[in-house]
């Protein structure tokens, strides 16, 4: 079954797109990858995604305006993606509801009705509230490929996604462990260009000591935040642009390497637009001792793995299997996520499955081969040297 995964992260700045041509046997899943794409959200709906942000407040008129013009975009994505069978779409959250460490609700606005009737597809959307509903944290979803990806991986692998906010999934648990590039993006808009910024100026001992702080740090997992608390107007300095840069790359990297040291990981598999930040990847370099390996080393493209997942994530609610990790959300049990728009014609779908994948393999269409720094495969490959 080919399945477009659809996803807007954090950072809200695009699409992200992947068709993954999944198919199992023996329990191990095995997706052929056909698409990978990335097209940016119109200037004037960016502009007003980012205005509907917390904490500004928006009315009822706006929230119905932004969920019909994401479908809209969402479709168009879907449109240019290239032939599927399944759509599976994240949508772009807007709101996160979290307090005392609980998370009361979630919200991904981008009408899935849209990309349905573009597309003639069924779409799988809204996936994240049932895990909420389940007790949950609704994040980080991905840690359910995360967890069979890292099976493969010599001693205690760990997977990083290091997006707006930064996700950490080891073999027990998963989490947000604070703001990866949103911050960043925030002091350097749209975003520090190859890390520049932070390698000219000077980290800030004192500002970064203050920022360290935080008390979500301290928080114990499962746990999620967004920009929900890490607006743009978190951080109010009269450094100079570099200096402040460099700060705030200095606060990803101290809060994530602090992370993989307190779960004693040795390879981390490291995804999400961060990993293109050279200045960001030094200073995790220098202050882990657990080795970093790029995703796109292992055939999975870092800046296309959380669309690969929501393809993944269409491919099991269409087989009615769960798509959860409850070690790693929080919620009271695994659940089949999300709900099914049809499409143009009746909606089939295939027999359901009665047991879940215990191994995954990925490779690129047109690569054949198997457990090679080309190709990821779960099953002992040990992961090539990190650049």
């Amino acid at each position: 079954m080919r399945v477009l995964g659809l996803m807007s992260g954090t950072s809200h700045d695009g699409i992200d797109s992947a068709i993954v041509d999944w198919s199992m046997e023996d329990g191990t899943l095995t997706g052929v990858i056909t698409h990978t794409g990335e097209r940016p959200y119109p200037a004037e709906l960016r502009a007003r995604v980012k205005a509907a942000l917390p904490p500004a407040t928006v009315s009822m008129g706006e929230v119905c305006a932004l969920d019909t013009l994401i479908g809209q975009a969402f479709a168009e994505a879907a449109l240019s993606a290239g032939p599927a069978d399944l759509v599976c779409s994240h949508g772009q959250t807007l709101f996160h509801w979290v307090s005392d460490g609980r998370v009361h609700g979630t919200l991904q606005l981008g009408q899935p009705a849209w990309i349905a009737e573009r597309t003639g597809l069924p779409v799988v959307s809204d996936l994240r509230v049932r895990d909420v509903a389940a007790g949950g944290q609704g994040a980080p979803l991905v840690s359910y490929l995360d967890q069979l990806l890292i099976k493969g991986l010599r001693g205690r692998g760990g997977a990083l996604n290091l997006g707006g906010i930064a996700n950490l999934t080891t073999p027990e648990i998963a989490y947000d462990t604070g703001p990866a590039c949103a911050l960043i993006d925030a002091a350097a808009p749209p975003y520090d260009r190859d890390g520049a910024l932070a390698e000219a100026g000077t980290v800030d001992e004192r500002l970064l000591a203050e920022l360290l702080a935080e008390p979500y740090y301290r928080q114990d997992p499962p746990k999620t935040t967004g920009k929900e608390l890490f607006t743009p107007g978190y951080v109010t300095s009269d450094l100079p642009q570099a200096d402040l840069v460099a700060t705030l790359t200095a606060l990803t990297a101290r809060t994530v390497t602090a992370e993989i040291d307190r779960h004693a990981l040795d390879t981390v598999i490291v995804s999400g637009g961060g990993v293109r930040n050279p200045a960001l990847m030094r200073m995790l370099a220098a202050m882990t001792k657990a080795r970093l390996v790029p995703s796109d080393a292992l055939g999975i493209p870092s800046d296309a793995k959380e669309a690969i997942a929501f393809s993944l994530f269409g491919w099991l609610t269409a087989h009615g299997l769960a798509a959860t990790v409850p070690s790693c959300t929080g919620a009271s049990g695994p659940r089949v996520l999300g709900t099914i728009t049809p499409g143009s014609g009746p909606l089939r779908l295939p027999e359901p499955l009665a047991e879940a994948p215990v191994a995954v393999r990925v490779r690129r269409l047109g690569d054949p081969r198997a457990g090679s720094p080309g190709t990821f495969q779960n099953a002992g490959a040990a992961p090539p040297a990190s650049a």
